[in-house]
């Protein structure tokens, strides 16, 4: 692992080390969205990569019942620490989470039959040799079920990367690789995956707190961890940012745009 790419997982660890409040509508809507994409049943070995704080684990756990089995896996202890905590409330026995790394982690070929992932593939360092990894996990016949945004959604961090950009901060956009349904297809093709569904979905709201919004988009690993500005220089970019937001917002405050992809690709039975 280069020094780069330790410095970005360490923006990654801090970011979702100190979320308190993972579990959000969004988050829930989505895991339990992609889940019901990905159409489990029982029986199956399932791998929920990035579990966060076990929303899609669970409820796959339910569905593929004592027969079935569950890995899920996180870089992040402060996900896992939630994650634990739900499965022993909830009395789920056929769940087993591990700390794991995605873009290190490796497993037997033929191993699963599912592998799930919810809005996290963006954080991945190389993601192509992830999704090559889970093809040869895969038994043949298997898929996997992942979820990923629109290029140009949310709105309102599009709207953050351009207004830091101003200051000469230059953020990639981290939905850029897979951000659109060609885009999608291209890279699972290639990979070996066939008989790709893409669902399109708007998870979409009004943007009432641009304050939040700010407080979101400068603290995650896309943000503005590493920019050594002063307070006053931080302060000068925040409110431009609230401005920029007040000037795209209707008077029913800025629709702030998130474009959901569900995303499945089949392993070929031979």
């Amino acid at each position: 692992m280069t020094d780069s790419l330790s410095h970005f997982k360490q923006q990654i660890l801090n970011d979702f080390n100190n979320r308190k409040s993972y579990e959000n509508e969004f988050h829930k809507r989505a895991a339990n969205r992609l889940v019901e994409v990905a159409k489990l049943r029982s029986n199956q070995q399932v791998l929920d990569v990035a579990t966060g704080t076990g929303l899609v684990a669970a409820a796959a756990a339910r569905i593929v019942g004592d027969a079935g089995r569950v890995l899920a896996t996180d870089f992040a202890e402060g996900m896992l620490r939630q994650a634990k905590q739900k499965v022993a409330f909830l009395g789920l026995k056929n769940i087993e989470l591990a700390s794991a790394d995605a873009d290190e982690q490796e497993f037997q070929e033929n191993q699963f039959d599912v592998i799930l992932c919810s809005c996290a593939i963006v954080y991945f360092a190389d993601i192509p040799q992830v999704l090559h990894r889970w093809y040869k996990a895969l038994k043949p016949g298997g898929f996997i079920a992942f979820s990923c945004l629109a290029e140009t959604s949310p709105t309102s961090s599009f709207l953050f990367r351009e207004v830091v950009q101003k200051y000469g901060v230059a953020i990639c956009n981290p939905n850029e690789l897979l951000g659109t349904q060609q885009k999608c297809c291209r890279m699972l093709r290639s990979i070996g995956f066939e008989n790709i569904e893409i669902a399109i979905e708007q998870f979409g709201f009004y943007l009432q707190d641009a304050e939040a919004a700010w407080n979101g988009n400068a603290n995650s690993a896309f943000g503005l961890q590493e920019v050594h500005w002063s307070q006053q220089q931080l302060e000068q970019c925040k409110q431009e940012y609230l401005d920029a937001v007040k000037a795209a917002a209707s008077e029913q405050d800025l629709w702030n745009d998130v474009t959901m992809f569900f995303v499945v690709g089949r392993k070929p039975h031979q």
